[in-house]
């Protein structure tokens, strides 16, 4: 399974979105320097290392950005430890307004 399709599984089953979207943006993040092994290597943009999360919950209603984030950060913290390397999230509860 995917590291895309692994974290699309872990947070339908967390936080039963009703608009979910995980993207892969990896590529836009060829040529920077990651930290592997104790030493810097450059990135070639392939691969599953960096994602961009869109999710409408309604386990969000009540909490602040922050504890949406962190949130959804401890239900992902393996595949952080794993070779994630960045993940941006945009979490909101139904009914806010978002922009996508």
């Amino acid at each position: 399974m995917s590291r895309q399709n692994r974290i699309e599984q872990a947070l339908n089953e967390r936080f039963a979105p009703e608009r979910l979207a995980v993207i892969n943006e990896s590529h836009l993040h060829a040529g920077h320097h990651h930290s592997e092994s104790g030493h810097h290597e450059t990135f070639d943009g392939t691969g599953e290392t960096h994602f961009r999360i869109r999710i409408v919950s309604e386990a969000f209603a009540g909490m602040s950005r922050i504890d949406r984030h962190r949130a959804v950060n401890a239900l992902l913290a393996p595949e952080l430890e794993s070779g994630l390397h960045a993940m941006a999230v945009e979490a909101a509860a139904p009914g806010e307004a978002t922009r996508w």
